[in-house]
């Protein structure tokens, strides 16, 4: 990892290249144990990953329908979901012993900040009744350009959230995205819009400090 800067206290990094799936999990959990010693700071990480399916604590069987790509077994809250070059991955490791122990409420603001970010760089993305993620318009349907999946250690979160820039939208064809059949998947790029990596990286460092106090104040007037 090649350290970025420090938005609003919390260290921020971004890795360049492709990232390999178990080193980055093991980066993760290392770095989440430091966090809730309180040896480490809070880390917002960055990253792409070579072409991979992850399979989250939900995930069934027969939602993989063609495993092309390596399957990572993620520990994480969700089922299938496909990873790879021109997906921004945001590894979000905040401290809720100190922010607030509500992962319903997290989850929310977390969505809350890829919805702004998005929106910088002319998507109109949405959250969706009973669906988790972020959904938009696309070709006189919905489709899902972001995916979102978090674990707590010890009331430290880790993995997060994943926007789709400008992946190969054939390659989520292996799986049923999310566990959800009617529904596409769609990407910046396939809507038309800025496709570049550093600017959408832009938007959501602009973005996290309000997501930081949004969700700050909703657990203080909880």
């Amino acid at each position: 990892m090649s350290k970025l800067t420090k938005i609003a206290g919390v260290e921020w990094h971004t890795s360049a290249g492709l990232t390999d799936y178990a080193e980055a999990l093991a980066a993760m959990e290392s770095r989440v144990s430091s966090i809730a010693k309180g040896e480490a700071a809070e880390l917002i990480w960055l990253l792409e990953h070579p072409p991979l399916y992850t399979a989250g604590t939900s995930a069934k069987p027969d939602e993989l329908i063609d495993a092309r790509f390596p399957v990572h077994l993620a520990g994480r809250g969700g089922r299938y979901t496909y990873h790879g070059p021109g997906q921004r991955v945001c590894y979000v490791m905040l401290d809720l012993n100190k922010r607030g122990r509500d992962i319903r409420c997290f989850v929310h603001h977390l969505e809350g900040w890829m919805i702004a970010a998005l929106d910088q760089l002319g998507v109109k993305a949405r959250r969706a009744p009973d669906r988790i993620g972020l959904w938009t318009d696309s070709r006189g349907a919905e489709a899902k350009i972001g995916a979102i999946g978090v674990r707590m250690r010890k009331w430290v979160s880790f993995h997060g959230f994943a926007i789709n820039v400008a992946p190969d939208l054939s390659h989520f064809e292996g799986i049923i995205p999310c566990g959800l059949p009617d529904f596409s998947v769609t990407s910046m790029r396939d809507l038309g819009q800025n496709s570049d990596l550093p600017a959408l990286d832009l938007a959501l460092s602009d973005c996290f400090p309000s997501f930081l106090k949004k969700f700050d104040s909703a657990i203080k007037n909880a």
